[in-house]
């Protein structure tokens, strides 16, 4: 589960699970339902993203500083070895290299230096607490098929936003947002989703976000 967070009431929990393409996931329709703390299951699947985390940018540094730090990836092409290194790698990518290399039963230096080579992209995720950003909520929303993805694009061009999800179930559209406080959530959903036509949004705080990336959980 990339992202794990628990209410501010601490009785919710939400979560996003990476499940395959089998929809009869045994975590959400057999474990969870047999745990007796659990009194409830409610699951949906995102059906389009329109933004999520990696996209989201606080636009804070010039474009000389964004040049700065912009990798200089060249494009390679790559082979065999390559791609079961990147296989190897997929499901935690912090495997160091003496690892991958027992793995595949290949010369530690050989994998260095494949990874060196690498076209890797190192995405960095920032505590929106640093940022002056307190308030973490996530909001469900009811749309018209019609209006889903008019709104959903707007949403995911604004810049409190960082993530945008339309999904199964009764709210078709979840929004995740970083604020600086309660007003500021108050004028985002009277101002800004009420200018975007939104008849119907449910809204929940985040207590505590207890699995994010850069977080361990």
């Amino acid at each position: 589960m990339p992202y794990r967070d628990v209410s501010a009431a601490g009785d919710e929990i939400s979560a996003v699970l990476a499940a395959g393409r089998d929809p009869r996931n045994r975590l959400v329709f057999r474990q969870l339902p047999a745990t007796r703390a659990v009194t409830s299951v409610e699951a949906q699947t995102a059906l389009h993203v329109y933004a999520d985390a990696s996209a989201w940018r606080l636009d804070v540094l010039t474009a000389d500083e964004r040049g700065a730090l912009a990798m200089d990836v060249r494009a390679k092409a790559l082979d065999d070895l390559d791609l079961v290194i990147l296989a190897e790698l997929a499901p935690d990518a912090r495997r160091p290299a003496a690892a991958v290399a027992a793995r595949l039963g290949k010369p530690e230096s050989t994998i260095r230096r494949r990874l060196a080579a690498l076209p890797l992209r190192t995405q960095t995720y920032v505590d929106p607490l640093r940022l002056g950003l307190h308030v973490d909520a996530n909001l469900w929303l009811r749309l018209p098929p019609a209006d889903l993805d008019r709104v959903g694009t707007a949403l995911a061009a604004h810049p409190a936003v960082h993530g945008v999800l339309s999904t199964t179930g009764r709210a078709n559209l979840h929004v995740a947002v970083w604020l600086a406080d309660l007003e500021a959530l108050h004028r985002f959903i009277t101002t800004d989703l009420a200018g975007l036509g939104v008849p119907d949004v449910e809204t929940v705080l985040v207590g505590s976000a207890v699995k994010r990336p850069g977080l361990r959980g």
